[in-house]
């Protein structure tokens, strides 16, 4: 209990760790930025199957995040069901219809009036996959008590950024939607327990063919980052 139900004798082992040359240091990581630099949230998608091997391996390196004291907060739920799917979004457009005629007022509204968006989500019924991110706010020891998971939040949003990373590596695409107030009825018909809260909904797929997204410039890097 002392410990969390975490063992605690943790056997540590050497790290050999893959040194590379300046050179080639440069290289990978300009190859890395082009990449990322590709990726765009895409709204479009289309029903063309994805292999499911290849969702397996993005999770799994979604998994490969970093969390407090070696936690691992994080449930990923994939949804490949077209009913499920559709009930998803139903629940999803109700609430959003909602969020933009009363909750989320004038002001973010016309903010994204330029990106076209609204409370219609085609792209819940058509992506091949949905993926669901849950939180664990805490764990289940053994005799039932409560186990902290410390940076929770944190940590499952840096999984998440490492998952938008493995889907791009693999020449898939998605949008981050954030389903406000939508959580909670996501989470029952999930069938997902009580210590779960949804963090992010990623529809996963190819894009269609006419696909479309808004022309956007990305900050400069004299504007994100500053050496001292």
């Amino acid at each position: 209990e002392e410990w969390q139900g975490l063992d605690e004798n943790v056997a540590h082992v050497p790290f050999f760790a893959e040194r590379y040359s300046e050179a080639e240091m440069i290289k990978r990581s300009q190859m890395f930025y082009e990449l990322l630099n590709k990726r765009r949230s895409v709204r479009f998608l289309s029903d063309e199957p994805v292999p499911r091997e290849v969702i397996d391996n993005v999770i799994r390196t979604a998994g490969t995040s970093p969390s407090g004291a070696h936690t691992e907060p994080w449930t990923f739920v994939v949804v490949q069901d077209p009913c499920l799917k559709h009930k998803i979004r139903e629940i999803v457009e109700e609430e959003e219809e909602i969020n933009y005629k009363r909750r989320m007022g004038d002001k973010w509204v016309n903010d994204l009036k330029r990106l076209r968006t609204n409370w219609i989500k085609e792209y819940l019924d058509t992506a091949p996959y949905l993926i669901l991110i849950f939180k664990q706010v805490y764990g289940q020891l053994p005799n039932g008590k409560k186990k902290t998971h410390y940076y929770n939040e944190i940590s499952v949003s840096i999984a998440c950024g490492i998952l938008l990373a493995a889907l791009q590596n693999a020449g898939l695409y998605t949008v981050t939607s954030t389903p406000l107030n939508c959580g909670p009825q996501l989470r029952v018909l999930l069938q997902r327990p009580a210590n779960e809260k949804l963090l992010l909904l990623l529809p996963v797929g190819y894009p269609k063919k006419d696909a479309t997204v808004p022309t956007l410039t990305r900050k400069p890097l004299e504007d994100i980052m500053v050496v001292m």
